[in-house]
């Protein structure tokens, strides 16, 4: 069972660091001859549509889903699909029915922001201490800006505790989560970008500061107001009126629906929506800020938004003041994603063509099927209406192979936890590069595809147009995706390598079980056959304690394992302050692999000091290097510490 854990955590991992947002569009270059496209019509629309997302809902057993298109102004499409509830057969209405959207409610935030930056209130580039009643302490001399916020660059650290909550009593309110909250630095503020949900609940916290008014209120008057999104909310339980209308949300099509979630980092996405209001907020955003005759943002503004907020190398992604900017089938994309644990939207802006598409699915799907299902969807949208083809990769560089055996390695996403608990799923979870025989590169992160080096240091996909480029971040090489604007793969030190990390702790474990079972073996077999002691005193002594101490080690894990079991279910809200006193007593407890240590290495000495036979020797020896083993996996995994900030 033991020797089954370190698979079993492996698995779960990717459950705690899932990215929020959808990755960004791409760049495209587009060959002469394009394939056929369809006009994008109602009529091919609803065809298509029908169609694509009656197999998806059914072979992913997804329950629910709407989507909605706009063009040149308009109201083009919106339809629901499946059920909103499945044991009352209540079917799925754009019109009727929220969804949580996850992170796309961060275009909020940043639509407010851009409101009080044009208002004069909020400076782009200056200290976000300037706006707050609490400081935020940046390694270095440069502060957090806005900007950095926006692009996330605030060189946060990740954390999970008070992320999302069930019971409302549990769901503190923003103010008092960023400042219980804080989460530690990893990296200089506007060096590496890192996603973080802290960098967006700060912003709103801000929002609210400089305008006077809670968060949830000046959303409502200054955004969903102006653009007539009546059945969309930011407060967080419900508001009575929405309790009956709003969309259950379900692990898959045939579980039970989910408790409503509740998200801790308010301002990063707390917002319920109609598909039919997000109609409206895309109108408002592909006209520059007006929606009918109101207006959300002055066309200057609006059009400042949309713009890159980082230079990007040709072909790669980056951020316009909090929209994920990029190109796709050879368009401008401006988009947001947005995950809770079983809502997932994508919300895509095809701003030169006047076009654009929200979609929203109430179901996380059989094998988190729903990733690839919304993933295929936009594709297939542009496939469909904005076809270009396949673009030709150019031939590989001459130093392809040995550049590619250069940078083969671990790496870890720069959207990681370091402190606490939490960080033994980044190193359970870190990406591989390996080089391929002929000269390419896979990435284990991007499913059955290769990597050809074109130009030093940039791998494209072969076939397609996605880039990998070798850089380097927090003073480590690193690789970039052209897809992925907020995160960078760092390469994994020794100390930090998730392959040697499960080796270690493989090892150790398997050690200490073996142990465990064949002392009272070999001690039965000893007493039955009258056996003499093999040591006596001081060393007899040392000897029994470090059986204890293996016995110990191992109880220790599984204590340790009853806090880390809820993320195999993806049960996020389990982690709360009401964890505290059990985490704070594993923390008292890692008494028990330091002793254990010590004892193994006394155990040792006394062994050889006694010349003992060389097989007891040996099993000391080995023990010993288990216990030392597993004191320092416990040490990665982040068990040993004080912090209850996680």
């Amino acid at each position: 069972m033991l020797l089954a854990l370190l698979g079993i955590l492996s698995l779960a991992a990717a459950a705690v660091a899932q990215q929020d947002p959808d990755p960004a569009p791409m760049a495209v270059t587009a060959p002469p001859h394009a394939p056929a496209q369809h006009a994008l019509t109602a009529t091919d629309l609803g065809a298509w549509l029908d169609g694509f997302m009656a197999t998806t809902l059914e072979q992913g057993k997804i329950a629910g889903a709407q989507v909605v298109v706009v063009d040149d102004g308009e109201v083009l499409f919106k339809r629901g699909y499946g059920y909103a509830d499945v044991a009352a057969k209540i079917p799925m209405d754009p019109d009727r029915h929220q969804m949580r959207i996850g992170s796309t409610s961060k275009l909020f935030a940043w639509t407010a922001v851009m409101q009080l930056v044009e208002a004069g209130k909020i400076d782009l580039d200056a200290d976000v201490n300037r706006y707050l009643d609490f400081r935020i302490s940046a390694p270095g001399d440069r502060p957090v800006t806005m900007t950095d916020l926006m692009t996330h660059r605030g060189g946060f650290e990740e954390g999970l505790k008070d992320v999302m909550a069930t019971d409302p009593k549990l769901l503190k309110t923003n103010e008092r989560y960023l400042k219980e909250n804080m989460r530690p630095f990893m990296f200089a503020p506007g060096e590496v970008p890192a996603y973080s949900n802290y960098g967006t609940a700060l912003a709103g916290y801000i929002v609210q500061r400089v305008s006077g008014e809670p968060y949830e209120a000046y959303v409502e008057r200054h955004i969903l107001a102006p653009l007539a999104m009546r059945s969309t909310t930011a407060r967080q339980p419900l508001p009575p009126a929405f309790a009956t209308t709003a969309a259950k949300g379900y692990r898959t099509s045939e579980t039970p629906p989910s408790p409503f979630e509740l998200v801790g980092t308010a301002p990063a996405g707390q917002i319920s929506a109609t598909g039919a209001d997000m109609a409206n907020f895309m109108l408002a955003h592909l006209q520059d800020g007006r929606f009918g005759d109101a207006r959300i943002l002055r066309p200057e503004t609006a059009r400042l938004m949309h713009r890159p907020s980082l230079k990007a190398p040709t072909g790669f992604d980056t951020l316009a003041h909090g929209f994920f900017r990029g190109e796709r089938n050879g368009r401008i994309v401006l988009g947001h994603g947005g995950d809770t644990v079983v809502f997932h939207s994508d919300l895509n802006l095809l701003p030169e063509e006047g076009v654009g598409i929200f979609v929203s699915f109430n179901s996380r799907g059989e094998n988190d099927s729903v990733y690839g299902a919304r993933e295929r969807l936009f594709q297939h949208f542009l496939d469909r209406y904005f076809a270009v083809s396949v673009p030709v990769t150019p031939p590989a560089i001459a130093t392809a192979a040995e550049d590619a055996r250069a940078i083969a390695g671990s790496y870890e996403s720069s959207r990681r936890v370091e402190t606490g608990f939490i960080s033994l799923f980044y190193l359970l979870q870190q990406d591989q590069i390996v080089a391929n025989e002929d000269g390419t590169i896979t990435a284990s992160w991007v499913s059955n595809e290769r990597f050809r080096e074109t130009a030093p240091g940039l791998w494209r996909e072969v076939g397609g147009a996605r880039q990998l480029r070798a850089t380097r971040a927090g003073g480590r090489p690193a690789i970039g995706d052209s897809r992925n604007p907020v995160a960078i793969l760092q390469m994994a030190p020794t100390g930090r390598s998730g392959a040697v990390f499960q080796l270690v702790a493989g090892l150790s474990l398997l050690v200490l079980l073996c142990a465990a079972i064949t002392w009272p073996i070999a001690a039965w077999v000893g007493y039955s056959r009258r056996l003499g002691p093999l040591a006596t005193g001081r060393a007899a002594l040392v000897r029994r304690l470090t059986r204890i101490a293996v016995v110990a080690n191992l109880v220790y894990l599984l204590a340790w394992y009853s806090v880390l079991a809820p993320i195999l279910r993806t049960d996020v809200g389990y982690y709360n302050g009401g964890l505290d006193s059990l985490i704070r007593f594993l923390q008292v407890a890692a008494i028990v692999p330091l002793l254990g240590a010590i004892l193994g290495l006394l155990n040792t000495w006394l062994a050889f000091r006694a010349k003992l036979n060389w097989a007891a020797r040996a099993r000391s020896f080995i023990v010993a290097l288990a216990l030392i083993g597993f004191l320092w996996v416990a040490w990665m995994a982040g068990f040993i510490g004080w912090s209850l900030n996680y």
